[in-house]
C-alpha cells in the first residue's frame, strides 16, 4: 500500500481538498485502484454531534495510525480491488492545536510503512499583495519549516498563488524548503475546479510519484484523462442555464451543502448547462414572514416560481418545516421537477396518525452513534420507477444513509391512494426508500444522501434525473434508453 498524505499551511481552506482530489484522479486515470480519507482533526467519538465533554483516546496517535491502515485497505471500486494508493487529506492548518496528534502520528507513521510507501503533499500560499504586485514566498518558508520540525518532511510543495509561478519564486522555494525546483508546483487560479488535474499532470506530478513510490505505471495515453479534459473544456464553454430552487433551513451559509451543489453541478455539466442555484431560506416562504417581512417572502416566492426545478435537502427540525412543505406543494401542483432527501413528502398528507417513527437504533437519551449511518441496500419494487430507469435498470442500488427518522410503513396505503408510489425499500421490506408521484415530469423522495457518491464523469442518478427533467430533456433521454444525443 502506498500512503500520499496531503497537508496545508498558512491560510485554513487553502485548497487542500481539491489537490487530493486531483492527485487521486490523474493516478486512477493511470489504471491504479485509488482510495482517499479525509480527516477533520477533532479528537471526538462522533464529530457529527460535537460535545466538549467527549475526551481523548489512550494512545491516540496509534489509534490513528491502525484505523488509517485498516480503512485505506477497504475497497471503493466496483470490481471489489483492495485500493493500491491512499491519498490522505489532513484538514485544517500546520500548527493548529486540533491536528498536532494527528501529524505525530504520521510522523510515526512514515518509519512504519517506510520511506518508498510515504509521500508528503504540503499545500502552501504563495500571495501576491496588489500594492507591489510581487509574489511573496515567506508563508510557503514559514510553513514549511513548522511541518519539518514537526517530523515531516514535504516531498512536493504545491503552491496557491493567483498568477503562474515566476521562475526566480519557485527557485527560492526550492532553496529555502530543501526541495528541487521540480517538486514545487504551481496551483495557479483557473476557470474551473475541473482544470487542476490537468494542471498537475502538465507540470510532471505522475511522473515523480511513479518514481518516488515505485507505482506500476505505464507512461502512455489515457482514456479517462482524456475524457476529464474534454469535461473541462465543455465546461468552460456551456451556453444555456437550468435554475434550481434551493429550500433549506442554513442556506445562508452555503458551504452548509456543498456536497448537494457539487452534485448538482456535476449533473448540470452532464446535460450542458450552466447552474444557477437560488438559495431559499424555507421559514422566508412562511405565512408568518409575510405578516412580518413582506418584501422577504415576495423575494423567496419569486425565486421559487421562477426557477426551473426545486431540490429540498434532507434534515429534520421545527423552524422551516411550513416553508419546505409550501414548497414541496407547489413543485407538486404546478408539475415542477422536484427532488428531496429524507423524505418530507409524507406532511403533505393530512392524516391524523403518525406519519414518522423513531428507528429501532434511536436513542432519545443519546444523539451521536444513534442515526442509520452508511451503506445500504434499497431494494427497486417497480419496473417502471424512473430512478430505478436512471440507475441503469437494476434491481437495487447501494447508497449512503444518515438519518434518524423514517416513515411510517403502516401507512404506506394512505400514500397510494394519493398517487405517491414507494418503489424502493430496504431488503428487509420494512423501509421506505423511495417514493415517486405518478402523473408528473419528476417528483422523487430518497431517503439516503445520493450527493455523497455523485462525481463530475459519472453524476448522481436522482440528481441527474432532476437537470434533465429541469432542462426539458428527461423523456427524451428515457425514451431513447437513456442515453444523451452526442450534442
Amino acid at each position: 500500500m502506498k500512503y500520499i498524505l496531503v497537508t496545508g499551511g498558512v491560510i485554513s481552506g487553502i485548497g487542500k481538498g481539491i489537490i487530493a482530489s486531483s492527485v487521486g484522479t490523474i493516478l486512477k486515470s493511470c489504471g491504479l485502484h485509488v482510495t482517499a480519507i479525509k480527516i477533520d482533526p477533532y479528537i471526538n467519538i462522533d464529530a457529527g454531534t460535537f460535545s466538549p465533554y467527549e475526551h481523548v483516546v489512550p494512545h491516540i496517535t496509534d489509534a490513528i495510525q491502525e484505523w488509517v491502515m485498516k480503512q485505506a485497505r477497504i475497497s471503493v471500486d466496483s470490481d471489489g480491488v483492495e485500493p493500491q494508493v491512499c491519498v490522505i487529506e489532513l484538514g485544517g492548518t500546520v500548527g493548529d492545536i486540533e491536528s498536532m496528534p494527528f501529524i505525530e502520528a504520521f510522523r510515526q507513521f512514515q518509519f512504519k510503512v517506510k520511506k518508498e510507501n510515504f509521500c508528503n503533499i504540503h499545500v502552501s500560499l504563495v500571495p501576491q499583495p496588489n500594492t507591489t504586485g510581487e509574489q511573496k514566498t515567506k508563508p510557503t518558508q514559514n510553513s514549511v519549516r513548522e511541518l519539518r520540525g514537526l517530523g515531516l518532511s514535504p516531498d512536493l510543495i504545491m503552491c496557491r498563488c493567483t498568477s503562474p509561478l515566476e521562475t526566480a519564486v519557485k527557485e527560492k522555494i526550492s532553496m529555502f524548503c530543501h526541495v528541487e525546483p521540480t517538486q514545487v508546483i504551481c496551483v495557479h487560479d483557473v476557470s474551473s475546479v475541473y482544470r487542476v488535474p490537468l494542471l498537475l499532470e502538465d507540470q510532471g506530478v505522475v511522473s515523480y510519484l511513479c518514481q518516488r513510490l515505485s507505482l506500476p505505471i505505464e507512461m502512455r495515453p489515457r482514456k479517462m484523462l482524456a475524457k476529464w479534459k474534454e469535461m473541462a473544456d465543455r465546461s468552460a464553454r456551456l451556453l444555456e442555464h437550468v435554475s434550481i430552487a434551493l429550500v433549506g433551513k442554513y442556506t445562508k451559509l452555503s458551504d452548509s451543502y456543498t456536497s448537494v451543489i457539487k452534485a448538482l453541478e456535476h449533473s448540470a455539466l452532464a446535460v450542458n448547462h450552466k447552474l444557477e442555484v437560488k438559495y431559499i431560506d424555507s421559514a422566508d416562504l412562511e405565512t408568518t414572514t409575510l405578516q412580518n417581512e413582506p418584501v422577504k417572502y415576495h423575494e423567496a416566492w419569486q425565486k421559487l416560481c421562477s426557477s426551473h426545478g426545486v431540490l429540498v435537502p434532507g434534515g429534520f427540525g421545527v423552524r422551516g418545516t411550513e416553508g419546505k412543505m409550501l414548497a414541496i406543494n407547489w413543485a407538486r401542483k404546478q408539475n415542477k421537477p422536484f427532488l428531496e432527501e429524507t423524505f418530507f413528502s409524507f406532511k403533505l398528507l393530512s392524516h391524523p396518525i403518525s406519519r414518522v417513527i423513531d428507528m429501532p437504533e434511536h436513542n432519545p437519551g443519546q444523539m451521536g452513534g444513534t442515526m442509520r449511518l452508511g451503506k445500504r441496500r434499497t431494494i427497486f419494487k417497480s419496473s417502471t420507477s424512473v430512478l430505478r430507469k436512471l440507475y441503469g435498470d437494476v434491481e437495487y442500488v447501494d447508497e449512503r444513509h444518515r438519518h434518524r427518522f423514517e416513515v411510517n410503513p403502516e401507512l404506506k396505503h394512505h400514500f397510494e391512494k394519493r398517487g405517491l408510489q414507494f418503489v424502493g425499500e430496504d431488503v428487509e421490506g420494512e423501509r421506505m426508500e423511495v417514493i415517486e408521484l405518478d402523473d408528473h415530469c419528476y417528483f422523487v423522495g430518497v431517503q439516503f444522501h445520493p450527493e455523497f457518491t455523485s462525481r463530475p464523469i459519472k453524476p448522481s442518478p436522482p440528481y441527474f434525473g432532476l437537470l434533465l427533467a429541469a432542462a426539458g430533456k428527461l423523456q427524451s433521454y428515457l425514451a431513447k434508453g437513456c442515453r444523451l444525443s452526442p450534442r
